[in-house]
């Protein structure tokens, strides 16, 4: 199935070059970023946000932060930088996928990621408690996560070609072993802790602290180091294998560091936000329609739409039911499903 999106979706803006996206893109997130600042729980108005920045830039002292500047600077800060770096770089990962695998379905989760990391979680929810204090829960996802990685790596060792095809089932039956093992970890562990088990496998940015940033960030700058030294690779793995052999690229290994690259990368983003669907599969469609299929621009508006796109449905899961804050994940799986409908029903009828 293709979800490539009708031609007449960005018809009237595909003319404007991938900057001219850029630009609009980052005016985008510059304004929904500080909305994201004045919203949730606690009211925090313009000048709250003013003071509270031009302390924390300033180096001023604890001593004249209010309660209201803690909650700017330690909390909503670096929440929104958070939902930016976690969004930019599940939608680079979708978008890298769906080249590796030639499969428009393909996501950040497609390989076990989110099982594993959830299976790593839930673990130390329901069994084990906070034995290494507040790195306890990222550490255990992020070991779930890449231990999820070594087994389909494993799986794959027995054969000489890692298709496609193979790299995609041997993906989903990890993805199903491990969560076989969370629910099997829900079941037998504490029951007061279904609660935090049920907001982490959902997807959340609430952990976000500025000590934690790295991890993320260190998923994007590998990344970024990787689209920047492979992007003509992966341009010619666009035309096939057979013209990525007449130019010196071997298809299967490229797949393979691309793999791992994504793999290394999306643990790092779930080990700090939890699963939060959608964003990988949807955003590169959308880069795709608005800057073509050429890696260089589309890498780059799947950044920034990504960005976007999680900062936008962090504002909604911190208003819609305010004082309440629904899971992040809720959000995304909706205005995925609709995106896919959307697709759907604007394809041609092959009949």
């Amino acid at each position: 199935m293709s979800l490539a999106l009708p031609a007449s979706t960005f018809r009237r803006l595909r003319g404007g070059s991938v900057p001219v996206w850029a630009a609009l893109l980052l005016v985008l997130m510059g304004v929904v970023g500080m909305v994201s600042v004045v919203s949730g729980a606690t009211p925090v108005s313009w000048s709250d946000v003013g003071h509270g920045l031009g302390l924390w830039l300033t180096g001023a002292d604890d001593s004249r932060y209010r309660m209201v500047d803690r909650i700017v600077v330690d909390l909503r800060l670096p929440r929104m930088l958070l939902a930016m770096m976690v969004g930019g770089g599940l939608a680079v990962v979708g978008a890298l996928l769906q080249t590796a695998t030639r499969n428009d379905l393909s996501d950040p989760y497609l390989f076990g990621l989110s099982s594993g990391s959830a299976a790593g979680a839930v673990g130390v929810i329901t069994f084990t408690g906070e034995v290494l204090g507040q790195w306890t829960l990222p550490l255990a996802a992020f070991v779930g996560g890449m231990a999820s990685v070594l087994v389909v790596l494993l799986l794959l060792r027995r054969f000489r070609s890692h298709s496609p095809e193979r790299m995609i089932l041997a993906g989903l039956s990890v993805s199903f072993l491990f969560t076989a093992i969370t629910y099997y970890f829900t079941f037998l562990g504490d029951q007061r802790a279904a609660q935090s088990v049920l907001f982490w496998t959902m997807g959340g940015l609430g952990s976000a602290r500025w000590d934690s940033l790295w991890v993320p960030l260190a998923g994007l700058v590998v990344l970024a180091a990787f689209c920047w030294r492979q992007w003509g690779a992966l341009d010619a793995m666009l035309a096939g294998e057979n013209t990525a052999h007449s130019l010196g690229i071997d298809p299967q290994r490229l797949r393979v560091q691309l793999f791992v690259v994504c793999a290394f990368a999306t643990a790092c983003f779930v080990a700090v936000s939890g699963v939060i669907g959608f964003v990988g599969l949807m955003v590169p469609h959308l880069a795709r329609a608005a800057a073509g299929a050429l890696h260089r621009g589309m890498l780059v508006l799947s950044v920034l739409m990504g960005a976007l796109l999680l900062l936008l449905s962090d504002v909604v899961s911190r208003t819609v039911l305010a004082p309440q804050e629904l899971p992040v994940g809720i959000i995304t799986a909706s205005v995925g499903a609709l995106f896919v409908m959307y697709t759907l029903l604007n394809q041609p009828d092959a009949a």
